[in-house]
């Protein structure tokens, strides 16, 4: 408790008494003290009262202020109101012996004469009516701080901040073949989500003026084509399979990914959409889209893999490790030194040196208008206006079955003789193993295993060539047929041409013109066009 001071009047004058501080309470100012004399217009000497306030120890000291007895003096409290008005303190000032005490009316009678009339804390007042602690600062009322809002904001679900960046791997080197330059997004995806503003609540000091809290700002949500909004306005899904971007705060989704090269810019390109690159494909780099894909320069030994199609404006030189690959057409300029698969047609000025596999027919026409070197296949039509060439190049085209299921026939002849490879293998392991158990000899546990493991392998193998070789027959039937499928040589077919047409092969003998190839009575003939 801190120490405080009460006026004393008697019969023989008034004097003020002081109680020093109690428990680390705060001691008596003698300034406080000549403030209050002051107030009450009773007279003092400052030095001589500070003298005898200092002379206090742990007893309270009386000192005698004047002769005349003075007026009762009531309980009261000063008040100290804060610079921003948000807190006002109240002091209490002990009664003289003979004053009265304040009660909790006539407390906030004085709050609300000073102009407090907000914030009052009566439980403050109450407690200090039960204590009575004086010369003491109580927070008597609290001003209401404004609860402020929140500006509005667009919670976006994809990096808006894209930049080409290598991806790190497990073994801590750096690959810069992908470098996380796409946002990919599904139909159906949440790319972004709108949270309205929230208005703030105004707050009040003690005197009860209003203190309003700061403006907040609305958000809005602007988005391109092939984005649905919610009915509420505040959520965007993405209407297609395709990549999401923001550009100048403005949310697009295309179905189309467009840049100007492949290259160390770029790195690898694998997209849900289409993907239009306006310049080169550079070597080494490859481009992956479940749509199509344009390509208006040259690809220089990369990959290429279509959902769709694949056009290359300028053309393609593989370098022998080029690969082109689409469900779709594919459509170059030129091939050259590349293996190109289309799951329709394939359309070239010239191909040379490539090996090219086309579900439908595959037609080489233009100014030049080549087929040299390389294998090309097809299965209804290869139309071409120069084949082979005049230096003897390897050149074999093929016409009459679907080339993949040749390469399937291929890889089912591969297994079958892998399979047999392993039984042959295996089976005199088991054969001999049998023959000891039949004579009673005991293997260990660990042989018995491996024994186990042959003999599971070997039941696996047979089935494997027994599906392998029903599927070899339906194949070579499949490769039997293609009676209509012919070449077409629009200009000149060179010796050492080889023609397949189904399960019948012809090696051009001599040069040709303006002809055509088919398949009658078993063999491959020419005829005119």
């Amino acid at each position: 408790m801190n120490g405080y001071f009460q006026i004393i009047n008697g019969e023989h004058g008034t004097g003020i008494k002081f109680f020093p501080p109690t428990d680390g309470g705060e001691g008596l100012k003698v300034n406080e003290i000549a403030e209050y004399l002051q107030s009450k217009n009773i007279s003092f000497d400052l030095a001589t009262m500070n003298r005898a306030l200092q002379t206090m120890q742990d007893k309270p000291v009386v000192f005698p202020l004047q002769s005349e007895s003075g007026m009762p003096e009531r309980e009261c409290v000063h008040l100290y109101l804060s610079a921003d008005k948000m807190t006002a303190e109240g002091r209490f000032y002990a009664p003289s012996n003979d004053g009265g005490k304040m009660d909790k009316q006539e407390i906030l009678d004085d709050l609300k004469y000073q102009g407090i009339v907000f914030g009052v804390d009566e439980a403050a007042i109450d407690a200090f009516l039960k204590n009575r602690n004086y010369c003491e600062n109580i927070v008597l009322a609290r001003g209401k701080d404004p609860v402020q809002g929140q500006d509005g904001q667009v919670e976006y679900f994809f990096n808006t901040n894209l930049r080409a960046r290598p991806t790190l791997l497990e073994d801590g080197s750096v690959d810069f073949f992908h470098l996380n330059t796409i946002n990919h997004c599904k139909k159906g995806d949440i790319l972004a989500r709108l949270h309205k503003e929230i208005r703030g609540e105004a707050g009040s000091n003690v005197q009860g003026e209003i203190i309003p809290p700061r403006d907040v700002k609305p958000a809005r949500m602007a988005y391109g084509k092939n984005i649905d909004i919610s009915e509420d306005g505040l959520v965007l899904t993405s209407q297609v399979n395709g990549h999401v971007s923001l550009v100048e705060g403005r949310v697009f989704v295309s179905d189309v990914f467009e840049v100007e090269n492949v290259d160390n810019s770029t790195g690898d390109i694998d997209y849900e959409g289409s993907v239009q690159i306006n310049g080169n494909v550079c070597s080494n780099f490859s481009v992956k889209a479940k749509g199509n894909i344009e390509v208006k320069g040259v690809v220089e030994g990369a990959v290429l893999e279509a959902g769709g199609n694949i056009t290359i404006a300028r053309g393609v030189n593989g370098m022998g490790k080029g690969n082109l690959s689409a469900q779709g057409n594919v459509v170059a300029k030129f091939i050259e030194n590349a293996t190109v698969t289309a799951g329709g047609y394939v359309e070239s000025g010239s191909i040379l040196h490539s090996r090219v596999n086309a579900q439908t027919e595959i037609n080489v026409s233009g100014k030049k208008g080549f087929i040299t070197g390389g294998e090309v296949c097809a299965t209804n039509c290869i139309s071409v206006k120069t084949l082979g060439s005049m230096m003897g190049a390897d050149t074999v085209v093929s016409v009459g079955v679907n080339p993949q299921l040749k390469v399937e026939f291929q890889q089912v002849q591969k297994q079958l003789a892998e399979a047999a490879k392993v039984l042959k293998t295996i089976q005199p392991v088991i054969q001999a193993t049998t023959q000891k158990l039949k004579q009673g000899v005991k293997l260990p546990p660990d042989q018995a295993t491996y024994i186990k493991s042959l003999v599971l392998l070997d039941q696996k193998k047979k089935k494997e060539m027994e599906e392998a070789s029903m599927r070899l027959e339906e194949l070579q039937e499949v490769l039997s047929e293609g009676e209509d499928a012919r070449v077409v040589v629009n200009g000149t077919v060179y010796p050492g041409t080889r023609i397949l047409i189904s399960d019948a092969s012809l090696v051009v003998q001599k040069e040709y013109t303006y002809c055509k190839f088919v398949k009658s009575e078993g063999d491959v003939k020419m005829t005119g066009i």
